[in-house]
């Protein structure tokens, strides 16, 4: 059996947040009534002059300085020329041979299998408007009666970025996307709300034998608009490809469409080529210019990126995985990083934060910040726990009653009698009690079998009611079975 190696490349367009559209002063908000938000300009009436948005071209600046491309400082605006029935000029203003920016990277893990991610382009165009087709097609245009079109969209500031053939699996194809969502909002340049739209994936994928160098035919599938569905649909092309390759068949270079009820990619059109699009310089817009200090005067407002987050998170001690959870929400993040203020465990609250805390959130359907948690009961609820006044069992206790509102958590452990006892003499006389119940256990121990040490440290606990200091009742119980020995 042939082995079979995956090519795949991302499109990624992103709507940027800006207040007004691309080339006109019409408003961007999202679900406003449809064709409320049109203007000559991007309805595309006869003598209507396009004027790029200075914001617009900040942000995807910004998307390019945090992807370490080569920032053009003059960039040109082209027609795609094609048929869009959702765009009044029935062009599309966008980026060709000089885009904004180029050659970039994004660095990617999975499962601890770090890939690199070539950028080939970042440019800048406009989105279309929106297309609803009426009829039992489930929004599919091949079965709708009739098309509704909604214009609001048409102008919307839109990135695109485009990936090298670098991607091998489903997988790195999702943790790519993953990874530019969390650059994307950590930004602030836009909301990337895949369910919205706001962001969403073309992926192209081919296959080829193992140890071949010469590209496979490939196929786009336009339009993704979750994670979940592009690891899926890839998958699904991938398994596909090599199922007809291997029945004797080809593969039509053709865009494909995703269908999440089926499971499956379906035929949408042949693919295009560049030359179908018949591109030219927009005739009514100049030379885009991004000067080296606009370029640094942008690069100054860019703060950590997700990734540098996640490499200091680490290096406190926590392990991958949580930090990823922690970078990926402002609120414990930041959370976090107040309680480390105070020279608390960085694990501890880590843990806390994204396990305990998270699945709280989840199971009350609530928002963090109506719990009325801070970063103060978090660093005095691990000083506690280090300084062996409460176990770590009890502070999740008292965690849970900091959630739900029923004070601080000194005042909760002292209410509910779940501080520790540290007390050595105390301690030593439920250590004493304890032997003189279990006089074979002891002997055993006192033999060289430490086997009952485990159960004995057990007992002292209960005879205590679980409070005292585990710590202080091994010592003690080390101390007591091996002084006779």
């Amino acid at each position: 059996m042939t082995a079979w190696e995956a090519v795949i490349g991302l499109e990624t367009h992103v709507e940027l947040s800006t207040k007004s559209k691309m080339f006109c002063s019409c408003p961007t908000d999202f679900g406003d009534e449809p064709n409320t938000a049109c203007c000559p300009v991007c309805l595309a009436l006869p003598g209507a002059l396009p004027v790029p948005n200075e914001e617009a071209i900040a942000g995807i600046v910004k998307i390019g300085l945090a992807l370490e491309c080569d920032i053009n400082e003059s960039s040109l605006f082209y027609r795609k020329n094609y048929f869009y029935p959702d765009l009044p000029k029935n062009y599309q203003i966008s980026q060709y041979t000089f885009p904004v920016c180029e050659h970039g990277t994004l660095d990617v893990d999975v499962n601890g299998e770090p890939t690199v991610v070539g950028i080939t382009r970042v440019h800048m165009e406009e989105d279309t408007g929106k297309s609803s087709h009426i009829g039992d097609g489930g929004g599919r245009i091949h079965d709708a009666r009739h098309t509704l079109l909604d214009f609001n969209r048409a102008g919307v500031p839109l990135v695109e970025v485009v990936t090298e053939p670098d991607i091998r699996s489903a997988e790195q194809a999702r943790a790519y996307a993953a990874e530019l969502q969390r650059i994307v909002l950590s930004l602030g340049v836009s909301d990337a709300r895949l369910e919205a739209g706001s962001m969403r994936f073309d992926a192209n994928v081919s296959v080829r034998p193992v140890g071949e160098t010469k590209l496979g035919t490939r196929t786009e599938t336009k339009n993704v608009n979750s994670l979940r569905s592009l690891q899926r649909a890839i998958s699904f092309e991938i398994d596909r490809q090599i199922q007809v390759l291997e029945d004797g068949g080809s593969i039509v270079q053709e865009t494909r469409h995703w269908n999440e009820d089926t499971g499956a990619t379906t035929s949408m059109r042949v693919k295009e080529e560049s030359e179908d699009y018949r591109y030219f310089q927009d005739p009514d817009l100049l030379p885009l210019e991004v000067t080296a200090a606009w370029q640094d005067e942008i690069r100054s407002t860019i703060t950590a990126l997700p990734a540098e987050r996640r490499v200091a998170i680490i290096e406190q001690g926590v392990d991958r995985e949580t930090a990823v959870i922690l970078v990926d929400s402002d609120e414990l993040s930041g959370l976090f990083a107040a309680a480390l203020g105070d020279g608390v465990p960085a694990r501890t609250v880590a843990l806390w934060l994204t396990g305990d805390v998270v699945a709280y959130l989840r199971r009350n359907e609530v928002e963090l910040s109506s719990t009325g948690l801070t970063s103060e009961h978090l660093a005095v609820l691990g000083r506690m726990v280090d300084s062996g006044d409460l176990s770590s069992s009890a502070a999740k206790e008292v965690l849970i009653a900091v959630l739900d509102g029923d004070g601080g958590p000194g005042e909760i452990a002292d209410d509910r009698d779940l501080l520790q006892v540290s007390d050595t003499g105390a301690i030593e006389e439920a250590v004493d009690a304890v032997l003189a119940d279990n006089a074979d256990a002891l002997e055993r121990i006192r033999s060289g079998d430490m086997k009952p040490f485990g159960f004995l440290v057990g007992q002292v606990m209960r005879h205590m009611g679980g409070k005292a200091d585990p710590s202080v009742v091994r010592s003690v119980l080390e101390e007591k079975t091996t002084d006779s020995r």
